[in-house]
């Protein structure tokens, strides 16, 4: 019974016997079809198909990132099960380091992945579940988040694009590399 007619269960069922035996059964099955078709269009569009590192390509402006991530030796960890949070510094913050900067540390993997596992936390945070305060991070100092109505910070670093989800975590685009308190990067020595 069409739960619109509750409340005239007398008429409706008065009505439904005057309808054609196979009217009805077509009206339930082409009910439940648009249900399920509905089902599956919205949980297609809402799950993740990429991992960290595939969506952060996908994304289009992480270049200097995942080439970074390739560098470092992470591909395998940050494409594996997580879940991971990262704060991803774009291609236009990565530009802001010093002239150099960037180059020497392709060149030195070891302070490279420090940079970058500075740069991500264990678990799955979305924008809407952070709150301010220190926070530990896989390379094993603590960054510091600020959260407020209007936006998130990190280290300074302002959240310019939260929550590109995963299947193994969450992506939030930053506007500076950050790093762990007392680090500098200097630009490479000529």
């Amino acid at each position: 019974m069409c739960g619109a007619h509750s409340a005239y269960s007398a008429p409706l069922a008065a009505y439904e016997l005057s309808w054609p035996a196979n009217f009805r059964w077509l009206y339930v099955e082409g009910l439940f079809m648009s249900q399920a078709n509905s089902q599956e269009t919205s949980t297609r569009n809402t799950a993740p198909a990429k991992n960290i590192v595939d969506t952060a390509i996908g994304a289009g402006n992480f270049t200097t990132l995942t080439a970074g991530i390739k560098a470092a030796g992470l591909t395998d960890m940050l494409a594996g099960k997580g879940p991971f949070t990262v704060f991803a510094p774009t291609d236009e913050a990565f530009r802001k380091l010093p002239t150099g900067a960037v180059d020497a540390l392709l060149k030195d993997s070891t302070k490279l992945k420090a940079v970058l596992n500075y740069h991500v936390i264990a678990g799955h945070v979305s924008s809407k579940d952070m709150k301010s305060g220190d926070v530990m991070t896989l390379q094993g100092s603590p960054l510091t988040a600020v959260v407020a109505s209007s936006e998130v910070q990190v280290n300074g670093a302002h959240v310019k694009r939260p929550d590109l989800v995963a299947t193994n975590g969450v992506i939030h685009a930053i506007d500076t590399v950050i790093m762990p308190k007392n680090w500098q990067l200097l630009a490479a020595a000529a």
